[in-house]
């Protein structure tokens, strides 16, 4: 075979297996009715944790889904088959939901801990792709994840069946999420290191600069004096303040530029003839998030944080939310 050939048959392969994964998920959403509401039912009501088993592949995709619902307010946790039997069941309870997954619903470390579970009293959904196997007999709630066959070439590699067990186990958790009114405040409570959750969890005050940090000056400030204070602090601008603190306006490098480009000589000017009053300000209790939206909005880098009265508390750079990856 030549190399284009090898090309066109490596394309034509990769369209065929998502062609049946994307067919196998599909056939889903026309299976599901009464046992899976049932099913999403028993999870909302469930007093203990969710519990997801499964050994193998589908033990890979019980742990992707006991994480899913954990981060999307369904309390939940991964327990391997095998080593349940040889201990892990202990942290199993009567007032838990175990979804075992097991495709076939005869692996003999699956089957083994449904007596023990059943025994405890938990709560018991399976998923598989056999309605008449053991594993589905000893259910509370089956659902079927069944497949005409899998993606692999030789129908024998898991993988239409784990992709449609795992779109299975997104619909659960989805529905849970939904059911109990979950928020994208709720899902950055519980990713505080990721992008969403330092975008709805992270304020201004938490990044912004303060004390000697915070480059200000009064309004009879000598041009050469305030460059100096910008230079200092670092963060392109000066807040101008009177004796209180209170703030009367900035005066950013790109002013300077502009300043030095109309009039040549600055040495004679005060800093409160030429800072722009009435600027964009923020206070520190707002989400850094704000912060960086009001700098694209007013297409500058600076902001200067104020409290209730007015005052100045702090001041912040873009580069300031940049390096909290807030953008």
């Amino acid at each position: 075979m030549n190399e284009r050939n090898q090309e066109k048959g490596i394309l034509t392969l990769a369209r065929e297996v998502l062609r049946i994964e994307s067919e196998a998920v599909g056939a889903l959403s026309g299976r599901i009715g009464d046992d899976f509401v049932r099913a999403v039912q028993a999870l909302l009501a469930c007093k203990g944790r969710v519990v997801v088993t499964g050994i193998g592949k589908s033990g890979h995709i019980a742990r992707k889904i006991a994480a899913t619902m954990a981060s999307t307010g369904t309390p939940a946790f991964f327990v391997h088959a095998a080593e349940a039997s040889h201990g892990d069941l202990g942290m199993i309870t009567r007032d838990d939901v175990v979804i075992g997954i097991s495709y076939s619903g005869t692996t003999s470390e699956v089957l083994a801990i449904m007596p023990a579970i059943k025994r405890e009293g938990a709560f018991l959904i399976t998923m598989t792709g056999n309605p008449s196997s053991p594993l589905a007999k000893e259910a509370d709630i089956h659902l079927s994840c069944h497949v005409e066959r899998e993606a692999c070439p030789l129908n024998l590699a898991p993988t239409a069946s784990t992709t449609a067990t795992l779109a299975m186990g997104d619909a659960l958790a989805i529905a849970c999420l939904d059911a109990k009114g979950f928020t994208k405040e709720d899902f950055a409570r519980s990713h505080p290191g990721g992008a969403l959750g330092r975008r709805l969890l992270l304020r201004v005050e938490d990044v912004m600069r303060r004390g000697n940090d915070i480059p200000c000056v009064h309004p009879g400030t000598t041009m050469l004096d305030a460059v100096k204070e910008i230079s200092r602090k670092g963060i392109g601008m000066t807040a101008v303040t009177d004796e209180t603190g209170h703030l009367l306006g900035v005066f950013t490098e790109g002013d300077l530029r502009r300043l030095i480009e109309r009039i040549g000589d600055i040495r004679p000017v005060v800093i409160g003839d030429v800072m722009t009053r009435n600027p964009k300000t923020i206070h520190p209790e707002a989400l850094a998030a704000e912060a960086a939206s009001i700098m694209d909005r007013g297409r500058c880098n600076q902001l200067p944080v104020v409290d209730n009265e007015g005052r100045i508390v702090g001041a912040l750079n873009v580069h300031d939310l940049m390096t909290a990856k807030v953008i």
